[in-house]
């Protein structure tokens, strides 16, 4: 069975260079504007979810981020790579929605003498008494409990006596039946284990941070590509 002709179209548009992509997009071609997307989504919505810290709110700015530009392609210059035009693009769609959020907050005394008992309590509610950061804090104790556990024996007795029981490094010398010189050099010897441990684990996680799943791409790109028909921009179909 043959592919489909927007299968097809797809397919070439996503091996084609890219500024022979956006000529065509900007001529109205979708599958030149879809490959487009989705070679550079993944950076738009990490952009865009930095400033605003959610999800959601970012996945909005980058669908209108794509759209700005897709009704601007023809004033893009190749003076800059596309990838940045687009970065600014989003980052300013971001920071407005930011603006008009700020303009929306209800004043803080009319929101202390609202009668809305959720409104109250988000104000006075400790921040770190949520349950969210409760979460965040027992996980992240796990994590520093499976770091200890791994440090070798010598260093992990006096890193839990010193750092976790707050024993004194006379009190350690004496319960271990070891020189305090010993305990000192344990001591520091055991937390640059676990910082270099955290710092790996860091460098790992960092590239998969704010992941940017083929569900959310497909979403954007299908909302973006259904705006745009709506819109009359695009002249491929």
């Amino acid at each position: 069975m043959p592919p489909e002709p927007a299968a097809t179209a797809r397919t070439l548009a996503a091996a084609a260079p890219e500024d022979e992509l956006i000529l065509r997009a900007a001529r109205g071609d979708a599958p030149a504007f879809e490959a487009l997307m989705r070679r550079h989504n993944q950076l738009v919505f990490r952009t865009a979810r930095s400033i605003l810290r959610s999800d959601a709110e970012a996945e909005e700015a980058v669908q209108d981020a794509w759209l700005s530009a897709w009704r601007g392609l023809d004033r893009f210059r190749a003076e800059s790579r596309f990838s940045t035009w687009m970065v600014r693009i989003v980052r300013n769609e971001a920071l407005g929605r930011l603006r008009r959020a700020a303009a929306e907050v209800v004043p803080l005394e009319a929101a202390m003498i609202s009668s809305d008992r959720d409104t109250r309590a988000a104000l006075t509610e400790a921040p770190d008494r949520t349950p969210e950061a409760e979460l965040a804090r027992t996980q992240a104790r796990r994590l520093m409990e499976a770091r200890i556990d791994r440090l070798p024996e010598v260093y992990r007795t006096v890193f839990m006596l010193r750092a976790v029981e707050e024993m004194s490094v006379e009190e350690v010398a004496a319960a271990l039946d070891i020189p305090e010189a010993t305990v000192r050099s344990r001591f520091f010897r055991a937390r640059s284990i676990l910082r270099e441990s955290q710092a790996q684990e860091m460098d790992m996680a960092l590239a998969g941070a704010f992941a940017f799943d083929g569900a959310r791409c497909d979403r954007i790109v299908a909302n973006v590509l259904a705006r745009g028909r709506a819109e009359g921009l695009d002249s491929s179909g």
